[in-house]
């Protein structure tokens, strides 16, 4: 039972009164009125009335006290006997727990979403929710100490414990990537940091070094011994754009608790810090300055521009000290160092004695060894004194016929180039809508010069679809061959113009060798768990994929076509780590190799055993860190505030928590009959004052 006060009055009216009852009685006093201790009466009589004391009673039900039990059910938890440790401990601590008259909650825990690792405090943030703080007694995580979210732990009253599977002799290894870069320049030197760490109980007999073994691109690995505990400096040097997937692998030892911390995966994006250029013009035309201004737009290009103004057969008298300050370096261009080209566009040019033919065959060497040459043909092309003629003949995928059409006509793709990437969907970028004879919607060309594909692929075709645009592969280098020179009204707006920048562009990689525009390429996009592989090819039909896990299985995947060339097919990985794709066999056969997730998954990042991360909020509430391994701990009862964790035991906190069913309440006194009494009070204080 509790006195509580009702007041018939505000609380702030009934202060004020009292004060004002208090100072008249110090008046009283003041005064020497022999009737002060009857009007102090009849003031204490009213100030009673008005509070309404009354007694309250309270029918309570007893509530059982609540206990949380936090059990770790990531992958971690399934290396050595953890899994068997967390059963029997789980099993024995819930009869315990349950037979004292406890209530338990028990929340189990699975991996992060994605790589998310051990969301220990999350769970038990949300479980804690949807029950009374004031009944909790005590919480128990059952787990390896291996968490991700410790800054999203609870506020808690009652201990917390952690029950730590493991053993005292687990130890493992595992590799770190310090730092590797996202993108890297071709040719370029970057440096990969790497670090190999032993944690836990490293036994004696375990050298300082490792045995690691590299691979790049899903190549054969090659194998290096390197130092445990220090950082390890790699330089690495791509050599092709696009991605590049190196693989790190240790080699496992037998007593360490996993292996799935002992590889690496990097994919590094492989792109041209500058584009070099070699742009060799004949006799100017319109088309020159649109080909200069669109390669000097790109600040990525460095361009060098060789024009003949004044051919040997031309006699006009002017000495050549007036035309020229320094003589043109043709013999370092196009012999000493062609190979520092990207690439080498012949303008309208036409044999006239200036390059000797000693100088094509170089070009044509450096086609071979890699090289990308592009000619847009002029009228020239089809004279006698056409570069066909030259070594460069050896090399182009067309061979004129010596016929030149004067009349307007619209490109038009190919049914092979709207397989071919570079010349695939370019419809699209049409300015005006499809013409009604189902030509795209872009200018008129007013020239084109009749060739003869003799090797390569026309992704263009013109007057009487004969080759416009053809693409070759010479060696390993490659060859486009435009038969106009008339490109450039697109660029001019002529009839509304065309997608000559995007056209030009997408030439230009494919002749870089990007892997974006391979016409046959095998790809791999990965978003979260989901992959999707699309297969490019020239041909109408492509064979299943085989994709193998990073455990070794194998699977059959079948693509589907959804544009012409283009085949795809998406699954979810089950697993995380390197994939290889293949499609075709033999010599034909096409592969990817590509990375899902981090080849070590949070999870086992770190694995060894340990109460370290969970040690700022189980101390602070006099919590204890006990192993499993050392047995089941038994439960204690302790009061609040107290050391609630010793050898072999934990304490649970009685919360005493209970449930008001029902509140009787009963006034102390009648408020009427204590005016009366202070009305009679006040009487008789007057009275005693009078008969003075």
């Amino acid at each position: 039972m509790n006195v509580i006060l009702d007041p018939l009055v505000p609380l702030m009216p009934l202060t004020l009164l009292g004060v004002l009852l208090a100072a008249l009685l110090l008046y009283a006093l003041w005064r020497g009125l022999p009737g002060w201790w009857l009007r102090a009466l009849a003031g204490i009589a009213v100030l009673t009335a008005l509070a309404n004391p009354a007694l309250q009673d309270e029918d309570r039900e007893p509530l059982s006290d609540i206990v949380m039990m936090v059990v770790d059910r990531s992958a971690s938890q399934e290396l050595s006997d953890r899994e068997s440790q967390t059963s029997e401990a789980v099993a024995a601590l819930s009869e315990d727990i349950e037979g004292r008259g406890f209530e338990l909650r028990t929340v189990e825990v699975p991996d992060g979403i994605g790589d998310a690792g051990t969301e220990l405090m999350g769970a038990l943030s949300e479980a804690l929710t949807e029950e009374p703080s004031a009944r909790i007694a005590g919480t128990l995580l059952v787990t390896d100490g291996q968490l991700h979210d410790i800054e999203r732990a609870p506020e808690l009253q009652a201990p917390i414990h952690t029950l730590l599977t493991g053993r005292d002799t687990d130890w493992d290894r595992r590799l770190i990537v310090k730092n590797a870069p996202a993108f890297a320049i071709l040719d370029e030197e970057i440096t990969l940091t790497l670090r190999i760490e032993d944690q836990g109980a490293v036994p004696a007999d375990i050298g300082a070094l490792a045995n690691l073994s590299i691979a790049i691109d899903g190549d054969e690995p090659q194998s290096f011994q390197v130092p445990v505990g220090e950082d390890l400096d790699l330089p690495v040097t791509l050599t092709h754009g696009g991605r590049n997937v190196l693989q790190f692998n240790l080699e496992p030892i037998e007593t360490e608790l996993t292996d799935r911390n002992n590889a690496a995966v990097i994919q590094i994006n492989g792109v041209r810090d500058r584009l070099r250029v070699l742009l060799v013009s004949g006799e100017p035309h319109a088309g020159e300055r649109t080909w200069r201004n669109l390669l000097k737009s790109d600040a990525a290009v460095d361009l060098v521009h060789f024009t003949i103004l004044r051919p040997p057969e031309k006699q006009d008298g002017v000495p050549v000290s007036e035309l020229s300050l320094i003589a043109f370096p043709t013999r370092e261009l196009f012999l000493e160092k062609v190979d520092e080209f990207d690439l080498i566009i012949f303008d309208r040019y036409k044999r006239r004695g200036i390059l000797p033919g000693l100088y094509f065959d170089s070009i044509s060497q450096y086609v071979a060894n890699g090289g990308a040459v592009l000619v847009a043909a002029g009228p020239d092309f089809a004279s006698a004194d056409s570069i066909y003629r030259s070594a460069l003949g050896d090399i182009l995928p067309a061979a004129p016929t010596a016929r030149v059409f004067e009349q307007g006509f619209k490109p038009t793709i190919s049914d092979l180039g709207a397989r071919h990437p570079v010349t695939e969907g370019l419809e699209t970028f049409a300015p005006l809508d499809e013409a009604e004879d189902g030509t795209p919607g872009w200018g008129r060309w007013m020239r084109q010069i009749e060739v003869t594909e003799t090797s390569g692929n026309t992704v263009m075709t013109g007057i009487d679809d004969k080759p416009l645009i053809t693409l070759d592969r010479v060696g390993e280098g490659r060859v486009a061959l435009i038969a106009s020179d008339h490109a450039w009204l697109w660029h001019r707006g002529f009839e509304g113009g065309g997608p000559q920048l995007e056209l030009l562009r997408r030439l230009g990689h494919w002749m870089m060798q990007e892997p974006d525009l391979e016409e046959e390429a095998l790809t791999a996009s990965v978003e979260g768990q989901t992959v999707t592989l699309t297969r490019r090819t020239l041909s109408e039909f492509v064979g299943d994929v085989t994709l193998t896990a990073p455990d070794g299985t194998e699977q059959i995947v079948t693509l589907e076509e959804i544009s012409p060339g283009r085949f795809v097919a998406s699954f979810e990985g089950t697993q995380q780590g390197l994939y290889r794709a293949t499609e075709g066999e033999g010599e034909e056969a096409i592969e990817t190799v590509f990375g899902l997730g981090p080849a070590a998954p949070r999870e086992f990042v770190e694995t060894v055993a340990s109460g370290d991360k969970l040690e700022p909020i189980v101390t602070p509430l006099r919590g204890g860190t006990l192993r499993l391994e050392d047995g089941i701990p038994s439960l204690r009862l302790v009061g609040e505030g107290r050391n609630a964790a010793g050898r072999g035991w934990i304490g649970l906190t009685p919360r005493n928590a209970y449930l008001t069913t029902n509140i009787t309440v009963t006034p102390l006194v009648s408020p009427w009959l204590f005016l009366l009494l202070a009305g009679l009070l006040t009487i008789a204080a007057w009275l005693r004052e009078g008969r003075r």
